[in-house]
């Protein structure tokens, strides 16, 4: 299996958008769910969203829903997150992970098999 690929991270001001990329497989990608968590530093890892392989169920950490959409390219076999009215508490590293059930778009990080290295998104108030 290959690797996953985080990008996109970077240090923006609260209030604005920004957009996460994440290079995955082939062999990975078509019929996996896939998702992101992200790390606070002094905190655990924490769900933030996910997808069906199909992209037509996702699901979203109550400190996304609203703000956050999750969306995959399958012709890219990438994954998305578009984070708008970024606030301070979303600084983190932000994680993808693929789940090898294609039909479960889980918040349990026990799930998901592979992992990128991660991208820092820092926002500052």
């Amino acid at each position: 299996q290959g690797q996953l690929v985080e990008s996109g991270g970077g240090l923006v001001q609260a209030g604005t958008s920004l957009t996460l990329s994440c290079a995955i497989p082939q062999d990975t990608f078509s019929s996996y769910s896939l998702g992101w968590f992200r790390q606070a530093p002094g905190k655990e890892r924490e769900f933030v969203a996910a997808i069906t392989w199909s992209g037509g169920r996702t699901s979203y950490a109550d400190s996304a829903e609203g703000r956050f959409t999750i969306s995959r390219d399958n012709a890219k076999t990438t994954l998305y997150l578009q984070m708008s009215s970024l606030k301070a508490e979303d600084t983190a590293v932000y994680y993808c992970a693929s789940n090898q059930n294609g039909y479960q778009s889980s918040s349990d990080s026990t799930d998901y098999k592979y992992w990128g290295q991660g991208t820092q998104v820092t926002v500052s108030s």
